[in-house]
């Protein structure tokens, strides 16, 4: 049977967007602090997974819920399974937006909120393929599973729950990236810093805060600082913003000078895509002030070894492996409070070649110098499945056709998605190259036929990959 899978992916157009309107609508960020037993992970992400399987219940597909944690949605038969691997919940939604982040906004053929890219808007693209292809009544001899997790822009403690309490897929995609494929996954490794919370006898540094996740560059940063002279310190973080990639404001308070530095966020993957506001704020307050202790050594240490440098010279952990690419790095979260303590957070991007215990290893000996301490957070290894992979041919094959863009080339990057969990797992749109990456940015958006397109090229993936 011929289909025209584009002109069948077109007539999903409003009803698609009608429940995209829905999911974006769930504030679905992980939240320790309001966990219960029905929602282990918060209320949103628990509430954005029933989203997705009360959206498959009313399509009459079979569904099941593993612990509020993850859960999937079930189509066919047969011995092998393909997957696909999607998440609901999103990041923080953070600052700068010129819409409501969770109410889905359309202008301009583009729709904007939280999740639209990142991984509300793809993931729904992909059960819509499958959704498809069941109101089609093909015929495939592998058990499809739509699954969903809850917690992908954080630990993974959904899917991770998924693959300790289910057969593992035989193989599957993760739309969760970019077009036209991603075979090779970076190694992902996380590690904080600690520190004391001392301050010195003349500046001090009441307070310093920037970063929402580890995976995502710092859009905005601030500190207090208590100094003999408020009005210089004033006038000279004015001159440091006119000079420098970045705004801010400042003002005088009862605690001191209050300051805040605007940068631009971005996915943690690639830091060079953001401006840190973080490190630039600890950049200004190194050249202004004369702080003491560990207040000293905090500022210093990112002003001297972090700012600036995602490939990690300044370190001396600077790799690059000829497939895999450039190891990279993403100061993420930085916090500081006097008389209590400091941290920072580092997520490390590492191609095959290099490993975390090297990585542990360098932070430790300068820990011995700075007097900070390393610990050692989720670490994920290299992932990489061959170009000759019936999966990789296969998913190429459709994306040029339906495409036309025959030099595309599958990609390895350093962004984690949960392809990596199966041997034969890559990633998988929805980001087409002509499209501007907004993931884990304000004013997130994609282009509506970019999304009904990528329902069209799952939907055939899937029935090529399962017929």
């Amino acid at each position: 049977m011929e289909i025209d899978w584009q002109k069948k992916a077109e007539t999903y157009k409003e009803h698609y967007l009608s429940d995209l309107k829905d999911l974006v609508a769930i504030e679905s960020v992980r939240d320790d602090s309001k966990k219960s037993t029905d929602a282990p992970l918060g209320p949103g992400p628990a509430e954005a997974l029933n989203k997705y399987l009360d959206i498959a219940k009313r399509d009459g597909f079979k569904v099941k819920n593993l612990d509020n944690l993850v859960g999937y949605v079930e189509y066919g038969e047969g011995d092998e399974t393909l997957a696909i691997l999607a998440h609901a919940d999103v990041m923080p939604a953070g600052n700068g937006w010129d819409t409501d982040p969770f109410t889905l906004t359309e202008k301009d053929g583009n729709v904007y909120g939280r999740g639209t890219s990142d991984d509300k808007g793809p993931g729904l693209a992909a059960y819509y393929g499958l959704k498809l292809i069941k109101e089609l009544g093909l015929k495939l001899n592998k058990k499809i599973r739509f699954i969903i997790g809850t917690d992908e822009e954080s630990e993974w403690t959904g899917m991770t729950h998924y693959f300790d309490v289910e057969p593992a897929p035989t193989l599957g995609f993760s739309p969760d990236a970019e077009f036209p494929l991603i075979n090779g996954e970076k190694g992902n490794a996380s590690f904080t810093i600690n520190t004391a919370g001392t301050n010195g006898e003349e500046d001090r540094l009441v307070s310093f805060d920037s970063g929402l996740r580890e995976n995502m560059v710092p859009r905005d940063a601030t500190a207090t600082i208590e100094t003999s002279n408020n009005e210089e310190l004033v006038v000279r973080f004015t001159k440091f913003l006119d000079e420098l990639p970045v705004t801010g404001d400042v003002s005088i308070s009862g605690d001191g000078v209050d300051l805040h530095v605007i940068g631009k966020a971005a996915h943690g993957m690639e830091p060079k895509n953001g401006i840190n506001a973080g490190t630039y704020l600890a950049l200004f307050l190194q050249q202004a002030t004369r702080l003491g202790g560990d207040a000293d050594r905090y500022i210093n240490f990112i002003a001297n070894r972090l700012h600036d440098d995602s490939r990690v010279y300044k370190l001396g952990l600077t790799y690059t492996d000829d497939i895999m690419g450039d190891l990279t790095m993403n100061v993420g979260v930085m916090k500081f409070q006097t008389g209590e303590s400091g941290k920072i957070i580092l997520n490390f991007r590492y191609p095959k070649g290099m490993d975390d215990q090297t990585i542990l290893t360098k932070l430790e000996t300068f820990g011995e110098t700075e007097d900070f301490t390393v610990t050692e957070g989720r670490t994920m290894v290299p992932h990489y499945v061959s170009l000759e992979d019936p999966i990789v041919k296969t998913l190429m094959t459709v994306y040029r056709n339906q495409t036309g863009d025959h030099q595309a080339q599958p990609e390895v990057v350093g962004g984690g998605t949960y392809g990596r969990l199966m041997e034969r797992g890559v990633a998988f749109g929805a980001l087409f190259p002509h499209t501007t990456d907004s993931m884990h940015q304000a004013n997130e958006f994609q282009p509506i036929n970019d999304l009904i397109q990528a329902l069209s090229i799952y939907a055939e993936s899937i029935y090529e990959l399962a017929k």
